[in-house]
């Protein structure tokens, strides 16, 4: 469903888990659990939920001794359940050790995601990243080179602020924090190359909190490999700020090309759910025609024609309803995610945006005659009244998604009967 001006930039192929990254295939959505790693049972239990919201590979902190010896746990309790999400492992400082003691939960890891600016300094630096890229190597890993500008290797800053005082018009502070941080990624897959990983186990990102630095960062360094990249902010924020910070940084890089796979790195509200950052990338990914999840409900904010609440409360059941219908009509119909939905409140706009979804409704605003005609296809197919026009409508949509999606057995199914509606439900 791409549109042709969203030409994706040519990259490697990476398979995690038997997910593909790059290389012409679906831009991929992450998440990441925020459980201890070493509670087997609830980090098992946060990864079905964010892979039941599609999450397609799901990361968990690796950071302890018993986290470590959990992994293998979680990935049993995983698959007992028949979840078979690929489990991504995030390490820092101790990655090397890990690895190396735990075989168990190297082999059952589909990929390691390691930060070189975490990895040591100095001659441990090189011998510690050695050890985890022979860890990949000996189990067929691939590595996401992971660099985040608040854990930027220090000695490489130095190197290239060093580098920039010594030119005859020096760079700003900040385009050499950018600079340093696309080096960084860089000679970190070189290294990596060097010491026996294949090119096509090596996925690169680097993350910053600043939309316009990650917009300048990304652009740069897809300039300057094929590596599949990994996009995100690396601390979003809250509620509205983060979903919108991740939707303008995202969607520029998006429309450019740029991105194999990402991750809307939300802060939960306390007790919130954590599923929240699956939803707003599919959305992200969704509504800028790169991808297809659920199918899509359209509907107007409401102005003072739309006096009534029936046509919002009927939105938001039709969302939910196809929402719960979508792990079956996913089986059922394919497709069916493409789907488009109108619910409209009022005579202005109504009709030609049902017109413009797959089905739709036009229901009635202030003031006007208490009947919804329904659009198919573009086609006026029926008016409904009465009281039961949400249920009628819901039961249109069910028709329509057996009809187009799948074998056509309920094409016969008879539209409702018209009925009269009461003025009372169309008032406030």
């Amino acid at each position: 469903m791409s549109p042709a001006c969203l030409q994706r930039r040519r990259t490697r192929r990476v398979d995690v888990g038997g997910i593909p990254l790059g290389g012409g295939a679906p831009i991929v959505v992450q998440s990441m659990t925020n459980t201890d790693t070493a509670d087997a049972a609830a980090t098992a239990e946060q990864v079905a939920r964010l892979a039941q919201a599609g999450s397609e590979l799901v990361r968990i902190t690796v950071n302890t001794a018993e986290a470590a010896s959990q992994v293998i746990r979680i990935r049993e309790l995983l698959d007992r359940r028949g979840c078979r999400v690929p489990l991504v492992g995030d390490f820092h400082y101790n990655g090397h050790k890990l690895l190396a003691e735990y075989p168990e939960c190297a082999a059952a890891l589909a990929k390691y995601r390691i930060n070189p600016g975490n990895v040591g300094r100095g001659r441990k630096r090189d011998e510690q990243f050695a050890t985890m890229i022979e860890m990949a190597c000996r189990y067929g890993k691939p590595v996401r080179i992971g660099v985040n500008w608040g854990s930027l290797d220090q000695e490489l800053l130095a190197r290239i602020m060093d580098e920039n005082a010594r030119l005859p018009q020096p760079k700003e502070g900040d385009a050499v924090m950018r600079q340093a941080l696309v080096a960084s990624a860089l000679e970190s897959a070189a290294q990596a190359e060097q010491w026996g990983l294949p090119a096509e186990r090596i996925v690169l990102s680097c993350k910053v909190s600043g939309v316009q630095d990650l917009i300048a960062v990304y652009r740069d360094l897809a300039a300057r490999c094929d590596y599949p990249l990994h996009l995100g902010l690396t601390e979003a924020g809250m509620a509205t700020k983060g979903i919108v910070a991740s939707t303008a940084a995202l969607a520029v890089l998006l429309q450019e090309g740029i991105g194999d796979t990402l991750r809307v790195s939300l802060t939960p509200e306390p007790g919130g759910d954590r599923t929240q950052e699956v939803g707003v990338a599919q959305q992200i990914l969704q509504s800028m025609g790169l991808r297809a999840f659920v199918p899509q409900v359209v509907a107007c904010p409401g102005c003072g024609r739309t006096s009534s609440t029936f046509f919002q409360e009927l939105a938001a059941d039709i969302e939910s309803f196809l929402r719960i219908q979508m792990p079956q009509w996913r089986r059922r119909y394919p497709g069916v995610e493409d789907l488009t939905v109108a619910v409209m409140g009022c005579v202005v706009n109504g009709p030609g945006e049902s017109k413009h979804a797959n089905i739709g409704i036009s229901l009635p605003g202030s003031g006007e005659v208490p009947v919804a005609p329904v659009y198919v296809d573009g086609e006026k197919s029926v008016t409904l009244k009465g009281e039961r026009i949400a249920e009628e409508f819901q039961a249109l949509v069910e028709q329509y998604v057996a009809r187009r999606y799948g074998s056509g057995a309920a094409a016969a199914l008879p539209l409702p009967a018209e009925k009269t509606i009461p003025i009372r439900a169309l008032e406030p």
